[in-house]
């Protein structure tokens, strides 16, 4: 990965999660499945009774783990544009969260235990954060990969 494009990963990865967020935060507002409460089940799973540690968490994996590792898996991901690398790369972020996250959580694999919209809710959501992601992180210009070249 160039120098300083993790921090621009970062960087994408904590808006994106604000916006992921701001959307999590309607959805329970509006009252659509409250069953799928991922800060909740977050702190269930660190044992918490407030919410304070599943929102730290959240923001933790989206901005550090996700922005760090969307940054050096960049220059891989089939596509041209940022944004559309970061739905791939979001489609990934969803497909771990369904196959690891979500029993760890008590929800079942692929959240079977929340009903069929817990699965396509989710990929919504996780879709529009990686378009975050893509879009902010190619709006920072990230520097390219240098290519190393052999000795002749």
């Amino acid at each position: 990965m160039a120098t300083g494009n993790w921090l621009k990963g970062m960087v994408a990865g904590f808006v994106a999660t604000i916006v992921l967020s701001a959307l999590m935060v309607m959805k329970a507002q509006m009252g659509l499945m409250p069953e799928l409460n991922p800060i909740k089940m977050m702190s269930d799973m660190a044992g918490a009774s407030t919410p304070a540690p599943g929102w730290i968490m959240h923001f933790m994996i989206g901005t550090v783990l996700w922005g760090t590792l969307f940054a050096w898996l960049d220059p891989n991901i089939p596509g041209t544009a940022h944004w559309s690398k970061g739905i791939v790369f979001g489609i990934g972020a969803w497909l771990i969260m369904m196959i690891v996250v979500m029993p760890m959580a008590g929800a079942g694999f692929f959240g079977g235990n929340l009903g069929m919209m817990a699965p396509v809710m989710t990929l919504v959501l996780h879709i529009i954060y990686g378009v975050a992601l893509g879009g902010i992180y190619g709006l920072e210009r990230p520097e390219q990969p240098r290519q190393v070249h052999g000795l002749r």
